[in-house]
């Protein structure tokens, strides 16, 4: 199975396939198959998922700088949100808290919140997570508690083959989004709207219901804070839409420019005026859906089965949720 097979831990996991999966080459003549799959090994007996994580760590981390994205499957012993959050501390990383995001959650346990919590039959559209913010993490965990009983899938790209394919039919644009950058606008009210994709009201935006602690929170994020009779309205950025990622030395799509101009969307916000460029100019309708089709064509659209963990590296991959017909309930988890 190219890379993989000359280290793995052939007594804990086997890769296994998704029909979906897609094959790139790595540049050193080795093909990357997306996402890697693993499951439990024959010979992995009665052991727990989270200890081997422990005893691994260091090749699942080689395996995730490869490919971006693991999915865990088959592992009876993670059936539960608590199971899933003794997954997330098994790799030992740090949690980071969710100021500044746009998505309505809940916390679970621990460190498992709700994913968004936007109504089924909403898609939400391709982005990293929280690119509109300048602390994001750096890590993102999926568990699915509940599968889909239709739909639901979680599509995830590669973020490198994104710019390299925007930056080839579109090199303009690509000169003016590096050079400018992007500025995210977004409405707030004070409590969450759970019928919203960008549904999360400002209280638990800036974990806090004093507006001082909140300006200040959003100060730190670099955000500008206008407030209105019945809510606020904030202004990011101008913030970077391409960023060079150190580790695999390679430019990637890091924004949610497609996610707000096509799915920032309620009573209080025009996902049009949610998106500029860096400078306020307004971003070319074309170019943004086309875009959105370049991200659909490259994406593997992995469907959910109970028990799965789905670990993304948020610097190499963007993800995105199709709608579903209830019940579903995938959990997640963010990390530095």
């Amino acid at each position: 199975m190219g890379l993989l097979e000359l280290t793995m831990p052939e007594n804990l996991f086997v890769e296994s396939e998704l029909l979906q999966q897609k094959k790139y080459n790595a540049g050193d003549g080795a093909g990357i198959v997306f996402p890697t799959v693993l499951i439990p090994s024959p010979k992995f007996g009665d052991r727990n998922l989270k200890e081997a994580i422990r005893d691994q760590k260091p090749w699942l981390e080689s395996v995730l700088h490869k490919t971006g994205a693991i999915l865990f499957r088959g592992f009876s012993s993670v059936s539960s949100a608590s199971d899933f959050n003794d997954v997330v501390e098994a790799f030992g990383y740090d949690e980071l808290p969710y100021v500044g995001g746009a998505a309505p959650r809940t916390n679970v346990v621990g460190r498992v919140f709700t994913s968004n919590e936007s109504p089924p039959d909403q898609k939400i559209p391709f982005h990293h997570e929280m690119a509109q913010v300048p602390k994001f993490p750096l890590k993102v965990f999926f568990f699915c508690e509940v599968e889909p009983k239709i739909g639901g899938e979680t599509p995830i790209v590669l973020s490198h083959v994104i710019y390299d394919k925007m930056k080839q039919k579109y090199p303009e644009f690509v000169d003016r989004l590096e050079e400018h950058g992007l500025l995210y606008t977004r409405v707030l009210g004070e409590d969450d709207d759970p019928s919203s994709p960008i549904g999360r009201g400002w209280v638990s935006t800036f974990l806090t219901k004093d507006k001082a602690i909140a300006a200040e929170r959003a100060a730190k994020l670099g955000m500008k804070l206008e407030w209105t009779n019945d809510g606020l309205k904030t202004v990011m950025g101008p913030i970077p839409a391409i960023k060079f990622d150190e580790t695999r030395k390679r430019k990637i799509w890091f924004n949610s420019m497609v996610a707000a101009y096509t799915g920032w969307e309620d009573a209080r916000n025009d996902p049009v005026k949610a998106v500029t460029f860096g400078d306020g100019t307004p971003l070319p309708a074309n170019v943004i859906h086309d875009c959105l089709k370049i991200l659909e064509e490259e994406s593997v659209a992995v469907p959910w089965q109970k028990g799965d963990v789905l670990l993304l590296d948020n610097l190499a991959v963007l993800h995105a949720r199709r709608p579903f017909e209830p019940p579903r309930r995938v959990l997640a988890s963010l990390c530095t």
